[in-house]
């Protein structure tokens, strides 16, 4: 060959460097790659390994070995017992670990490669891809390699064994070459495919692994013509891969196992080479964390190089109760630590560590490649939280589908959507189809409402009928209020007057028989009963419980928590083998609380079904002026388990029979409670949509701006976890240090925490308190009008402290004292620092001289910060400093005065669903009142954890967390603007707002004024055929006219309590913003009209 000279001459240049003989080798290439040039090229090379022979010190003088790779226990197709292969000292050289791994690949079946397309990462000089195309011929394998050098030497590796000595193609017993499956390509890591959209059926790779990886070592550019030592250094990859792998050598295979991931196909295996030195149990983990099923393939011992150093890893175990795991020699079989191993090794023994095989499986592959693709979208730094592994399949079964639906939804969607207080549509829906699919019971999602827990959803009964007397099932009085269960209050039987605010319950034993005899004896107006174990399989404790009930007159309600089972094998239960064949009746309705997961024993949500719709609509308005609504990550999780059930199933496949209706009469029943029906008539409650009505709510209290990055972390951390520990739970120090450097509040040795997945269930709860001790809640203009309803459905004695526009809506002294004067027993409720719904700010002085109003009175005061956080400017304000405001209160005030603070993170952090309450109590008798009323909801482990990350990343001053809030406070400020320009161009009166997500407004060119409305189909509320309807406009009607005109949902002055003003709410997702001005001003083109 012309350029390239004689053997001897081409043996005389390489003599000359490293660099040089590369250089002349990929002369060589170019001629093998040239069909015209290719046989004579390769009759040099057979030339140039005979001159050669076994001469020992071929690399160190010209640079370049041709060496013969001899596979034992194997015979390819031809018969070759050996693989001719090329090596130069820049790329990685055959030796022990890849022979081993060879071996590992050996123990597999034909068919595992048979066919495949295969990928070998870090092939240096390529020998085992070429082993792997010889022997399984795969449809094709590709080797690939960071190191430019080592993907030029594979590639005459590869010719150097697709022709002979003379330059001929060898054909395999399929007529193809090894250049027909081979294809060697310069990648990191699994790149190459990546960008070539390339699925594989399998990975293998005997990656190098560091043991103390060079931070910088990735900081030059990649290029063939660099040093040997760099090129060979990256062939070992040097540098830290970021995981925290990398402590343990491993970072480089646990990236290439992510990287896996999204390119392997459902059913592929990845097969990897692991170096023992981090201990087996380090080794299986980092695949089984990832979601991997591992089999040890095979596994031997090698002696540890005699130039490493082993230093790192003895500091690592100085810090670290971690011990890696080495042998003294080859022969030794007890493991011995790092540091015994260094010791030995420096003494002049020889050190050894295990060297394993092991071949992975992705054990749910579509749910987990959703799970990383979400990780690789900005949340890399959330990748080590990730656990996967389980010994259990159940629970895999479970946990992984979820995690994988949560990642869809964090990723596809920006802000969680609004969902109506009877629980989320798809949730419902899904409850729905399950009885339907296998109990055959046919209901649909308007016969389901979902309440944050059992004991929840059976207080909120009682509460709705407010019974004199209830009859409950000893099993489910443990969250009842305690009053509840030691009233003697019994018509018929009590000595003083009986009233419609005594409530007694009466617990019964959990068995239909004594239950029933209860029953007839006390006619109570409501039942909550269970079912014992044996009643449960058959209909007829159920059946004579319904017989009894409805010749009694009382309302039974039936709970079958410990029944209901969440599997595609679920046992019979009489009850619903019931329902499939009859309508339920009237006066009776299911209760279930969902507990039954395989992972968190305290997650839970629950749903009552009804055939009532009058009931249903009831229950679901006391979710919302109870609970606010139930949490819906919770309903995400159960949604996600319903859903796996169902999946599978063909739909409608079986015909539900026809069902008998109920036509017993029954004996006159007990109705919704006078204070409910009127809360629940009256109040300005959500809207639901239907499927002709699609609404935009600027009525309710919720984020649904993009929800930042940092809340997404911690939300998919939360559940990625396992073995949490306490301190990572316990949110109470956190919360301690919110309140304290926010609003400067005191907090004592006695001072109560106590948590809840909203602050309207614990709002709640203190008015009970307010009930327990006699007092008068006391309520400012403005006040929110979800906790003003709440108040009233509990019968709370209420007084209105009137407000002032000029003021912002302000409570000031002079009103403070005024509203007192006549008060006994006041409460106050009070929304500060921010007033809601104008975002004025109080200041110190101000909260201070209101505190000393309320400290001469005697009053409870309540100071509700769920509404704080989001200010559009507070320069100058100077903040809170309560504990100082209240020690000067101490000595001079009235026992009975103490300061009680609310609040919720959920707008401060832009979460959108995810929601915190917190309630800090500095009273030990208010705090014995609260815990008399024990059915509270509190918040699931994986919201405390999440919810304390947040708060710690805020109390840093700096971080993404606190950009993203201060820039969306930037972008509220400018739709306050935009909202008002508007509302002002239409004819309103506005308030300037200073803060928050709300604005009021009065409507001062539409009072008085008469307006037709005839709603379009495009509007999305009624059919073409609708009539016009003529409104006269007033303050109270307003928001009806609204949302029949428009869609719109805004609050009237009927939920403000400010006379004359309607509130906007103007966190909506962008394009639900644009659309709500467009009402606004397609409103104002009905006047006249």
């Amino acid at each position: 060959m012309e350029a390239i000279g004689s053997v001897e001459e081409f043996l005389s240049k390489c003599e000359t460097s490293g660099d040089a003989a590369y250089g002349l080798f990929r002369l060589v290439l170019e001629r093998l790659e040239d069909p015209s040039t290719r046989t004579q090229a390769r009759i040099f090379l057979a030339d140039l390994q005979k001159r050669l022979g076994d001469f020992d010190q071929c690399l160190e003088k010209y640079h370049f070995r041709i060496q013969d790779i001899v596979l034992d226990q194997y015979e390819g197709y031809q018969g070759r017992k050996k693989l001719t292969t090329m090596v130069i000292p820049s790329i990685f050289i055959p030796e022990d670990w890849s022979f081993t791994f060879y071996e590992g690949l050996n123990r597999h079946p034909d068919s595992v490669f048979k066919d495949k397309t295969v990928t070998e990462l870090g092939c240096g000089n390529g020998w085992i891809t070429i082993a792997i195309a010889e022997k399984w011929l795969p449809s094709k394998v590709y080797g690939l390699d960071i190191n430019p050098r080592a993907i030029k030497i594979s590639w005459i590796s590869l010719y150097l064994n697709a022709l002979d000595e003379k330059g001929q193609l060898i054909y395999d017993a399929e007529k193809k070459t090894l250049l027909d499956r081979v294809e060697f390509q310069e990648s990191d890591l699994l790149a190459y495919c990546r960008d070539h959209d390339i699925q594989l059926d399998r990975i293998v790779g005997c990656i190098p692994q560091i043991l103390n990886p060079n931070p910088d070592a990735m900081s030059k550019m990649i290029t063939e013509n660099a040093s040997e030592e760099f090129l060979y250094s990256l062939s070992n990859y040097c540098a830290l891969q970021g995981f925290v792998e990398d402590q343990f050598g491993l970072g480089l295979i646990a990236r290439a196992v992510e990287e896996g991931i999204a390119v392997i196909k459902p059913l592929g295996i990845m097969i990897f080479n692991m170096g023992g030195r981090p201990g087996q149990a380090v080794c299986k983990r980092l695949f089984e964390r990832r979601g991997f099923r591992v089999d040890k393939l095979w596994q031997t011992k090698i002696l540890q190089a005699t130039d490493t150093d082993i230093s790192a890893l003895v500091e690592i175990e100085k810090s670290n109760p971690h011990r890696f795991e080495f042998f003294m020699g080859l022969s030794g079989d007890q493991p011995i630590c790092a540091r015994t191993a260094w010791a030995y090794g420096n003494a002049g023994g020889r050190i050894s560590h295990a060297l394993s095989v092991y071949s992975c499986q992705l054990r749910q592959p579509n749910q987990v490649k959703k799970i990383f693709e979400f990780l690789k979208n900005g949340f890399h730094e959330i990748s080590s939280s990730l656990d996967l592994s389980f010994e259990d399949d159940s629970v895999a079964d479970e946990k992984i589908p979820f995690l994988a639906y949560l990642a869809s939804v964090l990723k596809e969607h920006s802000f969680f959507p609004y969902e109506p207080p009877a629980g989320s549509k798809r949730f419902r829906n899904l409850i729905a189809d399950f009885m339907k699919t296998y109990h055959h019971v046919p209901l649909c999602a308007d016969n389901v409402v979902v309440f944050p827990s059992r004991a929840v959803a059976i207080e909120n009964v009682l509460r709705l009928f407010s019974p004199h007397l209830a009859v409950v099932d000893e099993h489910l009085t443990r969250h009842l209020p305690r009053q509840w269960l030691t009233s003697l209050t019994i018509t018929g039987t009590e000595t003083e007057f009986p009233s419609e605010d005594v409530l007694t319950v009466i617990e019964a034993p959990c068995q239909s028989e004594l239950m029933v005899e209860l029953i007839k004896k006390l006619r109570p107006q409501v039942v909550v009963s269970g079912i014992a174990d044996f009643e449960a399989v058959t209909s007829s404790a159920f059946v004579h419980l319904l017989d009894v009930t409805r010749e009694t007159g009382s309302r039974l309600f039936l709970d079958i928590s410990n029944h209901l089972e969440l599997s595609s094998l679920p046992s019979s239960i009489g009850v619903l083998k019931y329902l499939a064949g009859n309508s339920l009746p009237s006066h009776a309705a299911i209760v279930c609380g969902l507990v039954k997961n395989q992972v968190y024993s305290d997650l839970e949500v629950a749903f009552v079904i009804s055939e009532e719709e009058a009931i249903c609509k009831a229950l679901s308005k006391t979710v919302e002026v109870l609970e606010g609504n139930t949490a819906l990550i919770s309903q995400f999780y159960y949604g996600c388990i319903f859903h796996e059930l169902l999946a599978f199933q063909l739909a409608d496949r079986h015909p539900h029979e026809q069902r008998v209706c109920e036509n017993a009469k029954s004996a006159e029943m007990i109705g919704f409670s006078s204070s409910a029906k009127s809360v629940l008539n009256s109040a300005e409650l959500s809207i639901n949509e239907t499927p002709k009505c699609s609404l935009i709510h600027m009525d309710v209290d919720q984020s649904f701006l993009p929800i930042p990055s940092p809340v997404k972390a911690a939300i998919f951390e939360s559940f990625a976890r396992q073995n949490m520990s306490e301190s990572e739970l316990d949110v109470t120090p956190s919360i301690k240090q919110f309140i304290k450097s926010n609003y400067g509040f005191p907090v004592y040795n006695y001072s109560e925490f106590i948590y809840a997945d909203c602050s309207q269930a614990l709002f709640n709860k203190l008015v009970l308190c307010c009930i327990l001790e006699g007092g008068t809640l006391c309520f400012p203009g403005g006040s929110n009008g979800n906790y003003v309803s709440t108040a009233k459905f509990l019968k709370t004695n209420i007084v209105k402290i009137p407000t002032e526009a000029e003021v912002g809506f302000k409570l000031t002294e002079r009103t403070l004292t005024k509203g007192l004067e006549t008060v006994e027993k006041p409460w106050l409720y009070l929304s500060g620092p921010t007033v809601s719904p104008t975002g004025v700010l109080y200041s110190n002085k101000e909260m201070e001289n209101i505190l000393t109003i309320c400290a001469k009175f005697g009053a409870r005061v309540v100071i509700d910060t769920s509404f704080s956080g989001l200010e559009f400017n507070f320069e100058g304000w100077g903040g809170w400093d309560l504990e100082s405001s209240l020690s000067k209160l101490s000595s001079s005030s009235n026992p009975s005065f103490c300061v009680s603070l609310l609040g919720g993170l959920s707008l401060k952090m832009l979460t959108g669903a995810p929601k915190f309450g917190f309630l800090v109590l500095n009273q030990p008798q208010l705090v014995d009142a609260f815990n008399s009323f024990p059915g509270l909801c509190k918040p699931h482990t994986t919201a405390k954890y999440s919810i304390k990350k947040l708060l710690g990343q805020t109390e840093q001053k700096t971080g993404d967390l606190l950009v993203a809030v201060k820039e969306r406070v930037r972008h509220l400020e400018n739709r306050s603007k935009h909202l008002k320009e508007t509302l002002e161009k239409c004819g309103w009166d506005v308030l300037q707002s200073c803060g928050g997500i709300s604005m009021v407004a009065k409507p001062s060119a539409y009072l008085n004024e008469s307006i037709k409305i005839k709603r379009s189909p495009q509007d999305g509320c009624i059919d073409e055929d609708s009539t016009s309807e003529e409104i006269k406009l007033d303050c109270s009607n307003i928001r009806e006219a609204i949302v029949k005109a428009t869609g719109l949902c805004i609050n009237s002055s009927s939920w403000t309590g400010i006379p004359d003003y309607c509130r906007f709410t103007i966190a909506l997702e962008e394009s639900e913003f644009e659309r709500a001005l467009d009402c606004i001003a397609k409103f104002k083109s009905f006047i006249g009209n």
